[in-house]
């Protein structure tokens, strides 16, 4: 420790010799003319950490907890000026071209609740203690304890990036158990359902995008992104008008209608297995077609007023088809007219994959025709129709082994 000359002023000999202090050691003095403690440390990299504190205790304390830091092999902060508020808000600008738009924008919200408890709480002194109060403020205002387990991703994500860039020494919320999120309940249609709203949907202008919903398990924004440069319906090989090297009928998914600050637009799909070439069954190809010739139709009649997106499913003007317009003028209303529960859009792609699935197809290829990114997704998800199959896999086993 420096000694304190006469006036106040730290001896120069011991200030020249702390310079001299190799990485990992530490010294300790009083401000000059301050009645304030002050202790630095040598880093790895040369660069000086000091910290500061009323009593020379305070300081030894702190020497203390960074020296184990440094020891351990630690990244040591240098700057405990910057609020969580001023990180999250950095770390928003910085993952913004990597998402999309959509994923940002709930980030942007989840980070509002964040930064409304402990905005002003500094990043290096952010504790176990306060990320609990947070959810369990959150809470206590009524989010759901899906949406607080999401706030808990997105700062455990925010974290680890500064842990990463060297400014936190570890992320507190790896030491914080958050709410579990609650299962979303699907509500898939039976097959005699299904066959149903079918036949509700019959002349409806949107038939063929029930049709292929139910068909393949094609994601909304999947349906409404879809372009007729990218469904061949060709007959396959051997089939009435086909020709020798005919393929089997199909669409070739590679994006996805998605919300922007500039309006609807298509975007990048969910997923690099999204992109994928889905197989269409013939009732879909009938749909498909009838639908292609009702659009011309309205092609002529709207003339030069049309927009030309070539899009399967636009709205009547030819332009991207509005989402909530969708459900609330169209398929809610088909529900009701089938007499059957209400349900969301995305159930039906539940519906498409519990039908394949109860039906024998391969899971594997239940989960490339919905473009999961992997298997076992598709096994986790749909684990109640699996555990179905295998009660008639055994009883099977039993008919034909069975006394």
């Amino acid at each position: 420790m420096a000694r304190q000359a006469p006036g106040g002023k730290a001896n120069s000999k011991a200030g020249s010799k702390a310079n001299r202090r190799a990485y990992g050691e530490g010294t300790i003095y009083k401000r000059a003319g301050r009645d304030l403690w002050a202790g630095q440390i040598t880093l790895a990299d040369g660069k000086r950490k000091t910290v500061y504190g009323k009593r020379q205790e305070d300081v030894v304390k702190k020497l203390t907890a960074l020296r184990a830091t440094v020891a351990s092999g630690l990244p040591v902060t240098q700057d405990e000026r910057t609020t969580l508020a001023a990180y999250l808000a950095d770390w928003l600008e910085r993952v913004k071209p990597r998402v999309r738009i959509r994923t940002w924008w709930r980030y942007r919200e989840l980070v509002k609740h964040i930064t409304g408890v402990l905005g002003k709480v500094s990043l290096t002194k952010l504790t176990p203690q306060q990320v609990e109060r947070l959810y369990a403020v959150k809470l206590g205002e009524g989010l759901s304890p899906t949406t607080v387990h999401h706030l808990h991703t997105v700062l455990h994500h925010v974290l680890r990036d500064a842990v990463r860039k060297g400014l936190l020494a570890r992320n507190v919320t790896e030491l914080v158990d958050a709410p579990r999120p609650a299962d979303h309940e699907m509500t898939p249609l039976t097959a005699e359902q299904a066959q149903t709203l079918l036949e509700a949907a019959k002349g409806d202008r949107l038939e063929a995008l029930y049709v292929l919903a139910i068909t393949t398990g094609m994601r909304q924004g999947e349906l409404l992104g879809l372009r007729w440069r990218d469904v061949s319906l060709a007959a396959p090989v051997g089939a009435p008008g086909a020709t020798p090297h005919g393929q089997q009928p199909h669409v070739q998914i590679r994006g996805a209608m998605q919300r922007t600050e500039d309006g609807r637009k298509i975007g990048a799909p969910k997923t690099a297995k999204s992109r994928r070439k889905v197989e269409v069954a013939a009732v879909a190809v009938d749909a498909l077609r009838q639908h292609r010739l009702r659009q011309a139709e309205e092609r002529l009649a709207m003339g030069d007023a049309w927009e030309d997106h070539d899009l399967v499913f636009p709205n009547t003007n030819g332009g991207p088809l509005d989402v909530t317009n969708l459900v609330r003028r169209n398929f809610q209303p088909l529900l009701e007219r089938a007499g059957l529960p209400r349900i969301r859009f995305h159930d039906l792609r539940h519906t498409a994959a519990t039908i394949m699935l109860l039906h024998g197809v391969n899971p594997k290829i239940v989960s490339e025709m919905l473009g999961h990114a992997s298997v076992s997704i598709t096994l986790d998800r749909y684990s109640h129709v699996l555990e179905g199959m295998q009660r008639d896999a055994s009883a099977a086993m039993q008919r034909l082994f069975g006394s």
